[in-house]
């Protein structure tokens, strides 16, 4: 329990004791940190509790504050300040602390508890690579999943993969007309990319049938139905639904390129995932839950043999589940991946980290899986999120201008390499140390970057800003550590748990303001930790740890270790900077980012 639930714990106590049958209505003790213009470590807000009692403020602080100081070890002094109590801990509580948890690798994690989550990000389509939008989409899958389990959740990392409809029969299609029988073997382009072109192939086909069809007259809306390329395509998903042989042997290879180019991406990554879903596993259930929605009568058809849903009593509209030809539509697959999911693992909740464009879609299945009264329909969680631009706007895989993953991750690792040559910091270093240095220092600012704003929130990536040294990014919290590292070299020491003992310490009783202020945020980390998973919100974690860098270097430029005034000094300040970083280390694992021991 941290320091901050302890407080609120003993103050409601202490309210109880000295007011019992006090009608106290909804009011609840809040703790907050006391702000640096006041003394004092925490602050009890005593106005909910005012008016329940009929009590001045201070008549009311006074009494509190007598009672803890009289109740509880913890507190040194009090001092009620417009209605608010400030409780100044004893000193020996925070050497105490840190003795217990310096050199704790798993502070902040919690016990395993009985809560069965699946995280469903990525999510790619097999007719393209993973592009830059896809990043943030993967480091906010990839992060929620590992904060969640910090928090004793069992947690599965799931990616649905689309690999059949439409769009993937238009890449098959292009490359039908227009690829003379390329591979990424024979012309050297990585699977997924190969496969891309050709969808964008399709799309300029497609647009110059448009125009020709139109420029013989045809009106839109019918020329977009009768170009011939698009017909076709119709068609290729048709013979793919039927299970035809050449259809299905030319769509399961373009899909292997394609997913040997995935792994290649996710690796440089460091992205996995627990389970694999494909949609052309899942449709066919999702077509047989769709017609027992039928049979009882939960959805209806329509004359031309399609299949729909009314929504409207719930404020939405119809909504198509099976076209009239029988080839399903995405929500039809959705509705199967959700049932299989949820059966597969009996799951407490699954989480879809689906941007927020698709906010109607996600509210649209889980109230088709209501109405069916499929008890997966409870787990359904959509984390949201807003889409992420370039400052040169927005990008359009089909047009052929979006950013590819392998294109930003490639010139992020050049901007590490350059900020780290101008510096003149490759001293010391091998060939090998520095590639491995670029790699994390650029990916670390990439993923920091996209993390670092609240996902509900649209942002713009600017890559150089994001690897600025003394900006808001992983840069400057990775040198922080690498600082620390520095230190303890020089102190012969490490982070490693079984070669740093403080057995002699004895809890000082003069901690400075640095050092409290840098000791009082580590200490709080376990809460942060916590909010991270229940706002689903990694941003938090962002947040945090840029601000405990920030407080170590304001705490190191006032104290020296090497030369503190005594051994005990010496001590405290190096047991705080292993916590430090030992706590950086958590809170970016947590966000999928190494921290270099040198830079």
């Amino acid at each position: 329990m941290t320091i901050s639930a302890q407080i609120r714990a003993a103050a409601e106590d202490a309210i109880k004791h000295l007011f019992p049958g006090a009608d106290l209505g909804k009011a609840t003790v809040a703790v907050n940190q006391t702000k640096p213009e006041f003394k004092g470590d925490y602050t009890v807000v005593l106005f909910p509790f005012v008016k329940a009692l009929r009590m001045k403020p201070d008549e009311l602080g006074k009494q509190l504050g007598d009672y803890l100081l009289g109740k509880c070890e913890l507190f040194a002094t009090y001092e009620i300040v417009s209605g608010f109590l400030n409780l100044t801990l004893k000193d020996n509580f925070w050497s105490s602390f840190l003795l217990n948890h310096f050199n704790d690798v798993h502070y902040g994690d919690k016990a395993p508890k009985d809560q069965r989550i699946m995280v469903e990000y990525s999510s790619p389509n097999t007719n393209k690579p993973l592009h830059f939008g896809h990043l943030r989409n993967i480091f906010l899958g990839a992060a929620m999943s590992d904060i969640l389990k910090a928090n004793g959740n069992q947690v599965i990392k799931a990616n649905l993969v689309n690999d059949r409809g439409i769009h993937i029969c238009k890449s098959m299609i292009a490359w039908q007309r227009y690829g003379q029988g390329d591979t990424p073997a024979r012309t050297g382009i990585k699977g997924d990319h190969l496969v891309g072109d050709y969808y964008v192939k399709f799309n300029d086909a497609y647009k110059a049938e448009l125009e020709k069809l139109k420029a013989e007259g045809m009106d839109e809306t019918t020329a977009e139905k009768e170009a011939p390329i698009m017909k076709e395509a119709q068609e290729m998903l048709r013979l793919w639904e039927s299970g035809d042989r050449d259809v299905r042997s030319l769509w399961e290879m373009m899909n292997n390129w394609v997913y040997a180019g995935f792994d290649e991406t996710y690796n440089k990554l460091g992205i996995h995932f627990d389970r694999m879903y494909k949609e052309s596993d899942t449709y066919l259930l999702g077509k047989d839950i769709v017609m027992e929605g039928m049979h009882k009568g939960v959805f209806y058809q329509k004359p031309d043999g399609s299949i729909w849903v009314d929504l409207t009593a719930e404020g939405l509209d119809q909504k198509l589940l099976l076209r009239g030809d029988g080839t399903s539509v995405y929500i039809t697959q959705d509705i199967g991946t959700a049932r299989l999911k949820y059966n597969d693992y009996k799951l407490n909740q699954s989480i879809y980290v689906i941007a927020d464009e698709q906010n109607y879609h996600m509210q649209v299945l889980k109230l088709i899986l209501k109405k069916l009264g499929d008890p997966c329909a409870d787990a359904v969680y959509h984390l949201s999120y807003g889409m992420v631009e370039l400052p040169s706007g927005r990008m359009k895989s089909r047009e052929g201008t979006v950013v590819d993953a392998d294109d930003m991750i490639a010139e992020m690792v050049n901007l590490s390499r350059e900020q780290t040559e101008q510096a003149g910091k490759t001293e010391g270093f091998s060939v090998d140390e520095l590639n491995k240095l670029y790699d994390t220092i650029g990916l670390g600012a990439l993923k920091f970057y996209l993390l670092r704003v609240d996902p509900k929130k649209k942002m713009i990536f600017d890559p150089k800003e994001s690897i600025d040294l003394h900006g808001f990014t992983a840069t400057f919290i990775q040198y922080a550590h690498a600082r620390i590292c520095s230190i303890l070299r020089k102190e012969h020491m490490s982070l490693l748990p079984d070669n740093v003992k403080f057995q002699t310490f004895k809890r000082t009783e003069d901690i400075t303001t640095a050092e409290k202020d840098l000791i009082r945020a580590l200490e709080q980390y376990p809460d942060i930790v916590d909010s991270a998973a229940t706002e689903y919100n990694p941003s938090l974690l962002c947040n945090y740890a840029f601000q405990l860098a920030q407080l170590f270097n304001s705490f190191y430029d006032v104290h020296s270790i090497s030369k503190a005034e005594n051994e005990e000094k010496k001590q405290l300040r190096l047991m705080t900077v292993i916590m430090t970083a030992q706590v950086l280390r958590h809170a970016m694992h947590l966000l999928g980012i190494r921290l270099p021991e040198k830079m």
